[in-house]
């Protein structure tokens, strides 16, 4: 009881910023854990087309592999539906919801977490306009990913590890506090009201430019994923867009996280920090896919398929 009591207090003094980037490094080794050894990458990080063998080489049977070998086999089988993905824009959506309403009235659920904040997180703070705009660009977010799953949608029976089901539907929930949460000194000294949502303030370079730029990876990445939607199953892309980039839906996603992270910088800061973990868990976690796509094109359509194309970030990987 002693070292549950000591767990708990513990919890409970813990600093909720700090709390939030750690669970994002967490999440971003925990996939690179996974990753890198070759027994586990192949058994837990594949997932939809890129767990279709492309070879003719046969599974090892099961009488011949080691213990430890069907011990990870039998953990690689706890698998979801790759279709529980539209889960987690549609808890994106309601959490985005749920916290604008907390923000708006100070609830209970926001004063527990501002009242485990330190000191010195609050000393620099995003402003009313800053909280607001982040808040509804995720928002507009969850909702085209929303879209997407259910309009570009076709059957299928591949699924995922629930490991990554786990840290996904944990990455929604942490993300949709992270884009307010370096705010909490000016909620806590400014009543928040709708008129805030009106966006008649006149706009800083950084919106001005990190705004547009959130919109245009957006609408780049729901170009791709309608165009993927658009190829005949496992074909090989030949759009333009990519030409260069063997995924580049992935590079929209990082800009769009980028984006934020610069947005929502609170005041004498050059980028929001939870944020800036934020979407360092989304760069591992979609570069690890994205090596995974690069190999399985490479495999099903030869070396010519990849040759000169950067795996998701231009000049960088």
């Amino acid at each position: 009881m002693d070292i549950i009591d000591k767990a708990l207090g513990l919890a409970s003094q813990l600093d909720a910023i700090d709390a939030l980037r750690g669970f994002f490094i967490f999440a971003a080794s925990t996939t690179l854990s996974i990753s890198l050894p070759t027994s586990f990458r192949s058994r837990f990080v594949t997932y939809g087309p890129r767990a279709t063998p492309t070879s003719e080489a046969k599974p090892q049977p099961s009488q011949t592999k080691s213990i430890a070998a069907r011990a990870l086999d039998s953990l690689a089988s706890l698998r979801v539906p790759h279709s529980y993905f539209t889960q987690f824009y549609v808890a994106s959506i309601i959490y985005s919801l749920f916290w604008g309403i907390q923000l708006l009235s100070r609830g209970s659920a926001f004063q527990a977490i501002a009242t485990r904040i330190s000191p010195e997180h609050l000393q620099k703070t995003m402003s009313v306009n800053q909280v607001m705009v982040t808040w509804v660009l995720m928002l507009i977010q969850g909702s085209r990913r929303l879209y997407e799953c259910l309009a570009f949608s076709k059957p299928s029976s591949s699924n995922m590890w629930f490991v990554h089901w786990m840290l996904g539907a944990g990455f929604y929930v942490a993300v949709n506090v992270a884009v307010w949460i370096e705010g909490t000194e000016t909620i806590l000294n400014h009543k928040l009201t709708l008129d805030d949502m009106r966006m008649t303030i006149s706009p800083t370079l950084r919106t001005f430019i990190w705004v547009p730029i959130f919109l245009l990876a957006s609408g780049l990445q729901h170009d791709c994923h309608h165009y993927l939607f658009s190829l005949e199953k496992y074909t090989l892309p030949t759009h333009p867009i990519f030409a260069r980039i063997i995924c580049p839906h992935y590079t929209a996603e990082c800009a769009i996280y980028l984006s934020l992270a610069l947005i929502a910088a609170p005041k004498g800061e050059m980028v929001n920090k939870t944020l800036l973990s934020c979407l360092g868990f989304v760069v591992v976690n979609l570069g690890v896919t994205a090596a995974t796509s690069r190999q399985w094109y490479r495999e099903k359509f030869g070396e010519e398929a990849v040759r000169g194309k950067w795996n998701m970030i231009p000049w960088v990987y």
